[in-house]
């Protein structure tokens, strides 16, 4: 699940901490990819692969469909829209029985093997594969950050009227960038249905996801590759920690506790942990000019 959070955290931080557009809707795309995963075995007797592919392509799709009318919107009113617009996939799948509706699907366990996507007597494939996931999120932040598409991104997140005052269209590039963003956590979704092999729509389009998403992003380093490592190496065993500890009762108290350490850290470095890490390190740096040198720089 650390690896899986991780993959979010990148595939959000495109469309967030590039272009500056805070979507509290990634769940949906990530519940697209799980269902379709799940569905193509389940009814079809298909590869899981075909899929995944597939749930890239919808989420794609929903993505184009939702960020016509939704980036017309700023600011607050734009998160809320994304909210809005995962509730209605929630309760469209929850109604839809051709999907199973609240039940939820049941994937049958099938051979084992890469073509079938189940591995019973080890669960390392599955490990390797989520690895294989967050290295093609991660790669794809770390490729548009440094682009022209990630710089335009960046004018974007800036000022929309100065994007727009050199030429750069602000609508095209939201939207590529919520495309790319929902393809790559759609395969996130994906791979998390072929390991937990249960699906329901509570599980997969929980709001929780996305707010997991976004806060763990932002306690590491809004806007880094390294950030939502960072926040999901914390988030994730802390709600591990607390589902044991508390069991149902519990349930949002890791929330709880995440939200404050936000609050904590934004107050020092609203950057997140890397914030405060490249803070230190140039105190650091700075701290390690030689006595002499800080002495000539006083006397002048």
């Amino acid at each position: 699940m650390f690896l899986i959070y991780a993959a979010l955290g990148e595939a959000w931080n495109i469309v967030t901490g590039l272009a500056g557009q805070t979507s509290f809707g990634h769940a949906s795309f990530f519940g697209i990819g799980a269902y379709c995963a799940a569905m193509a075995w389940f009814k079809f007797r298909v590869t899981p692969w075909v899929g995944v592919l597939v749930g890239v392509a919808l989420s794609a799709a929903l993505a184009v469909v939702v960020s016509y009318p939704v980036f017309r919107l700023k600011g607050h009113y734009f998160a809320v829209a994304t909210l809005a617009v995962g509730e209605i996939v929630m309760q469209l799948f929850v109604s839809w029985r051709w999907v199973e509706g609240a039940t939820g699907i049941i994937i049958p366990v099938a051979k084992e093997g890469l073509t079938t996507f189940q591995f019973h007597s080890s669960k390392l494939p599955y490990i390797y594969i989520s690895i294989a996931v967050f290295a093609l999120c991660a790669l794809a932040f770390h490729y548009v950050s440094r682009s022209k598409f990630g710089f335009r991104l960046k004018a974007i997140r800036g000022s929309e009227e100065a994007a727009m005052a050199i030429g750069i269209d602000p609508a095209r590039n939201k939207l590529a960038a919520m495309v790319l963003s929902a393809a790559l956590a759609s395969v996130a979704g994906s791979v998390y249905a072929q390991y937990i092999l249960y699906i329901d729509p509570f599980m997969v389009f929980a709001t929780s996801i996305s707010i997991k998403i976004v806060l763990l992003t932002v306690l590491g380093g809004l806007g880094s590759i390294w950030g939502p490592v960072l926040g999901s190496a914390i988030l994730i065993p802390l709600s591990e920690y607390t589902r044991v500890a508390f069991g149902g009762t519990g349930r949002g108290i890791d929330l709880i506790i995440f939200g404050t350490l936000i609050v904590i850290v934004a107050c020092f470095q609203p950057q997140g942990i890397i914030g405060l890490v490249r803070a230190a390190s140039s105190r650091a740096s700075k701290g390690g000019v030689t006595p002499d040198a800080g002495k000539a720089g006083t006397a002048a």
